[in-house]
């Protein structure tokens, strides 16, 4: 169907007289509308936000330009938020007629926004409550549209040509306070620079802050750099975490935002030079990464959230492949995989970082490896937990050692316990030691005892037990903290004989590693393990060795204890400084103690390591050594046996 020619122009007459009504209706009323959404704004803050905000004026400066001039922002009962003196800004007409606001261009001088809590009190926590779009709990979020509306939003606020002077940014926390002072800051043709002043009690220092940077097509790359001498110091985090954290640079790259589908893709990387941390719970020492790099692919879909498996960490020389992911679908389930390509060993080595591994500084190696971790939680199916970790080597060999000389397991060597940051004496682990006992003179009942109760497989794995790590693993997540280990006899020995007993990350890693190279490499036999470990590990307070144990608690070798005697010193390992508080005032077992050593014979019985005629004419045990002078006797002694039906006041675990 054809229309006239002077119909169709008649038609575009009338719709540009349209447009033009409404253009100059806006221009002449613009004012009163621009009046109009501050009082709008106004009394959302107050209804919803419980806030005061407001203007000391605001104006429209040509056809799209805003001058507003005191801005403020207070919660109610609360330390002032926000207040800016200027603001001039220019919106998008076009996105503002589709309901969508676009910052052009923005001016900010003299102000300051803080953040501030005093006690549980903070002035910021109206502005954290969950908007009322989202808050249909019958509905379930999709994490793509929900994640891409919200970038979308911030990014629009960013405007494409911006000049921040003068403005401070505050944190209060409860007397902890750091400051962000904002001299000047140009984002001019997508090119930002900056220079900030930033303050805390324990340091002063003025950051860079430059690069490329485009809100529109969602992509960015910038770097931060310290324009005095030393490194970045990363604030706020050592007042309130004891968390000291500093690097050279750090660069942040952005390369693509976009929504395909149900999906959203996340691309970019981020590097970071000479990276430091110090934390009691991570290390003894500083902690230094000098080159990291993640090259990042974020994956969002309706029910998931996820790490590329194509995203790549290096550290040094080590790359890694991860993938994570958080599913939600039918049920919550946690994704971890890790992926080491092939790489040499030695190149292994000397990437790990420094403060971290300080027990294999100086090792070399010779060799191949590549490693894969897969591990999978379902949150309402906790027992089909996935946890699989393997190892591959090719002609894997340690042709030097570094400060933890695993050789020294085989000879004569001095031990000494470290207990609280303190030296014990020197214990002689070898035969010029005359309390020194070879695994052959102690008993069979003895060994059987503490592997029941210790480690089970230990003649058959190579240092570590899969499903004690599974275990473990859940038992920590149900706690929601670390109350459970998976340790081995191994573990245990790496332990005590070259590190030390802080609960550090360090000293976990660094165990996990050290035992990993002992039982692989059979650079000692279990029995030799073995015999080392029932010669140095505590038996009682000042207690080392099986030989003085035996002595201090029955008078004996440890060849002649008989099976009560051997498992009551199996269930003292865990605790062996307080093995007093078993018996009762008349020197004789308490009913829980009693129990335990029940449950584990009758345990040892299922398994055929015991069979009755080995407890035929055994009398309770009695501490007749020099342990017997700790106990809390107040009664003459007494043998006689008590009754084994009350409840038991401490759980045994094996």
């Amino acid at each position: 169907m054809k229309f006239p020619k002077q119909k169709l122009i008649k038609a575009f007459l009338i719709l540009a007289l349209v447009f033009g009504v409404l253009f100059l209706g806006f221009y002449f009323f613009r004012n009163s509308l621009l009046k109009q959404a501050i009082a709008k704004v106004t009394l959302k803050m107050n209804t919803e936000y419980n806030s005061k905000f407001s203007v000391k004026s605001a104006s429209f400066d040509g056809l799209s330009g805003i001058k507003l001039t005191d801005v403020i922002l207070v919660p109610n009962n609360a330390d002032t938020l926000c207040h800016i003196q200027n603001i001039e800004t220019s919106i998008s007409l076009s996105n503002l007629l589709i309901g969508d606001v676009q910052v052009g261009t923005l001016k900010v001088d003299n102000g300051y926004i803080q953040l501030v809590k005093k006690g549980k009190i903070r002035n910021f926590d109206a502005f954290l409550k969950r908007d009322k779009s989202d808050s249909d709990t019958n509905e379930k979020r999709k994490y793509a549209t929900f994640a891409y509306r919200i970038i979308s939003k911030l990014l629009n606020l960013v405007p494409t040509d911006m000049k921040l002077e003068n403005l401070n940014f505050k944190i209060d926390d409860n007397g902890k306070k750091t400051s962000i002072a904002v001299n000047k800051l140009v984002l001019n043709n997508k090119q930002l620079e900056t220079n900030l002043h930033v303050q805390s009690k324990n340091f002063d220092q003025r950051w860079n802050i430059k690069g490329f940077a485009d809100p529109r097509n969602k992509k960015a790359d910038i770097r931060f750099f310290n324009l005095d001498t030393g490194a970045i110091k990363v604030l706020y985090l050592d007042e309130r975490y004891n968390l000291k954290a500093s690097f050279d640079s750090i660069r942040l790259n952005v390369a693509n935002i976009e929504k395909d589908g149900s999906e959203l893709h996340i691309d970019g990387y981020t590097s970071i030079s000479n990276l430091k941390i110090n934390h009691p719970k991570i290390a003894s020492k500083d902690v230094v990464i000098k080159n990291a790099r993640f090259d990042y692919r974020f994956l969002l879909g309706d029910d998931f959230i996820s790490i590329d498996s194509t995203s790549s960490m290096q550290l040094n020389k080590i790359k890694v492949r991860p993938y994570v992911s958080y599913n939600t679908e039918s049920d919550t389930v946690y994704t971890l995989k890790v992926d080491i390509p092939k790489m040499k060993a030695q190149d292994f080595i000397v990437s790990l970082p420094d403060g971290l591994f300080t027990h294999f500084q100086g090792m070399e190696a010779t060799g191949n490896f590549d490693y894969k971790l897969d591990f999978k939680f379902n949150k309402n199916k906790p027992n089909t937990l996935v946890f699989d970790s393997k190892l591959n080597k090719e002609n894997l060999k340690i042709t030097k050692y570094g400060e933890a000389d695993l050789n020294k397991l085989n000879g004569e060597f001095v031990y000494r316990a470290i207990i609280q940051n303190v030296m014990q004496r020197p214990i002689l682990v070898g035969n010029s030691n005359p309390n020194y006992t070879p695994i052959d003179q102690i008993s069979p009942y003895l060994r059987k005892c503490v592997l029941t109760t210790e480690d089970p497989s230990f003649f058959s794995h190579r240092g570590f037990i899969n499903e004690a790590f599974k275990q473990s693993i859940l038992k920590n997540i149900r706690t929601k903290k670390f109350s459970r280990g998976a340790s081995t006899i191994s573990m245990q020995l790496i332990k005590n004989v070259f590190l030390t007993r802080e609960k550090t990350l360090s000293r976990k890693l660094e165990e996990i590693l050290l035992v990993y190279i002992l039982e692989n490499n059979h650079i000692a036999s279990k029995e030799r393990m073995l015999e080392v470990y029932f010669n140095i590990i505590e038996w009682g307070p000042n207690v080392y060795g099986i030989g003085e144990a035996s002595h201090f608690y029955f008078q004996k070798s440890p060849s002649a204890l008989n099976v009560d005697e051997c498992l009551y010193l199996a269930t003292i390992i865990p605790k062996p400084r307080k093995f007093m508080y078993q018996f009762n005032d008349e020197g004789n077992l308490k009913d829980y103690a009693v129990k335990n050593q029940k449950f584990l014979r009758n345990l040892m019985f299922r398994r055929g390591l015991l069979v009755p005629e080995d407890t035929i004419g055994l009398l309770p045990v009695y501490i007749s050594g020099n342990a017997r002078s700790l106990l809390r006797i107040k009664a003459p002694d007494s043998t006689a046996v008590k009754n084994d039906s009350l409840s038991i006041s401490e759980e045994f675990d094996l």
